[in-house]
């Protein structure tokens, strides 16, 4: 049985419940840099899913649990409850070992059990919910923990917490470091004065996007002839990617994942993505416009409504799935090349980045559990950085 890492007494445990996807895990990634460099004492609870085994296998300086929990797919009560049982034994026998004095879920089937079994040993208890449509995990603890922190105001509507704070969502720190394109170019090992185009499906890649895409690449070189290329396929069409940018014979750099997305986002003038909460944040954080292509079947289609709050506010472009073809997308991502719609684009993307997200959720429950500052029920328009209206 793994044990929580102990340090001075003085010193705040704080377990982060973040596995499940790249979205889920990165921010909660992020809050975790930021407690400790507080000087907290911060375990991770994370799935044995391949996306979370990789994130982890860098990180030092923390404790690191993989939860046997598993998600709720159609049919599949069984094992989800089974998981969710053995999940939340783990936890409670850590936490009885030792008591943390904060848990902090960021949404999907890794967040329940820790919650539950902080609360059964009197640690106070958060979540965070990054999609503008809750997702079911964060709907049912809402009315369980002690305060809830979102990313998108009118999550705010949807949600029956005691509390709630309109805090952003957090971003790795590199996110935050100055650099420009030509240098993310040059170390990407892409031309540093030709315009790059990434396409991204998130953290497991996404094969409708990326045969899109490719599609579109003769029109898109028609059009912009020195256009280069940044494709990170997932696993799956690695292979198939590549071959068809050898086909094409046009520049581009073509990976299954990337490990230094700040990288990667800072070398772009435009990117082609899915609609995931992180993945928003991180191409608002670089101002990098887009073409947003939500995932059809994300549950109550919460992709759909995160791509639709930036296309509102004029952060981004929109396709569907079912009705994008390549000569569209090829059109729309022309548009964004062109330097006076990015700039507009750019500045309606600053106002989506919330540097001091992780910040604000350390201190929060930090104060909270120290007793230094009293939190109290808040409506949206009276409490936290309302980013988008």
């Amino acid at each position: 049985m793994p044990e929580i890492p102990t340090s001075s007494q003085s010193v705040a445990s704080v377990v982060i419940a973040c596995g499940g996807t790249g979205g889920h895990f990165f921010p909660g990634l992020a809050v975790a840099q930021e407690l400790r460099q507080r000087g907290c004492r911060v375990t991770l609870m994370v799935s044995p899913k391949d996306v979370d085994q990789l994130a982890i296998s860098s990180i030092s300086g923390m404790g690191i649990v993989t939860l046997p929990a598993v998600g709720l797919n159609r049919g599949g009560w069984l094992s989800f409850l089974s998981g969710f049982y053995k999940s939340y034994r783990v936890a409670r026998q850590l936490f009885a070992q030792q008591r943390p004095d904060v848990v902090l879920a960021m949404g999907s089937f890794v967040s329940a059990p820790p919650v539950a079994a902080g609360r059964w040993c009197g640690a106070k208890t958060f979540i965070h919910e990054s999609n503008s449509v809750p997702g079911r995990a964060n709907r049912w603890l809402a009315r369980l923990v002690d305060g809830a922190f979102v990313y998108f105001s009118t999550a705010q509507g949807r949600l029956r917490a005691k509390w709630m704070e309109v805090s952003g969502m957090p971003v790795r720190p590199q996110f935050l470091r100055p650099l420009t394109a030509a240098h993310a170019r040059t170390a990407l090992g892409l031309n540093p004065s030709a315009p790059v185009v990434l396409v991204m499906g998130g953290s497991q890649g996404a094969s409708k996007v990326n045969a899109l895409a490719l599609a579109a690449v003769p029109a898109l070189r028609q059009a912009a002839p020195d256009v280069q290329f940044m494709h990170l396929t997932g696993a799956r069409d690695l292979e198939t990617v590549r071959a068809g940018y050898l086909a094409h014979r046009v520049p581009a750099l073509v990976r299954a994942f990337c490990d230094e997305m700040d990288v990667a986002l800072a070398g772009a003038d435009a990117a082609v993505s899915r609609a995931g909460a992180s993945s928003l944040a991180e191409l608002a954080a670089r101002r990098v416009p887009s073409v947003l292509i939500p995932y059809p079947t994300a549950s109550d289609n919460h992709q759909h409504f995160n791509a639709l709050a930036f296309v509102q506010s004029g952060a981004a472009r929109m396709l569907q799935q079912e009705t994008a073809t390549p000569g569209i997308l090829a059109h729309e991502i022309v548009r964004l090349l062109d330097t006076s719609k990015r700039a507009a684009m750019q500045q309606a993307l600053a106002a989506w980045h919330a540097p001091g997200a992780s910040a604000q959720i350390a201190e929060r429950i930090l104060h909270w559990n120290t007793g230094q500052a009293q939190a109290s029920p808040v409506s949206a328009a009276k409490q936290g950085s309302v980013l988008n209206g």
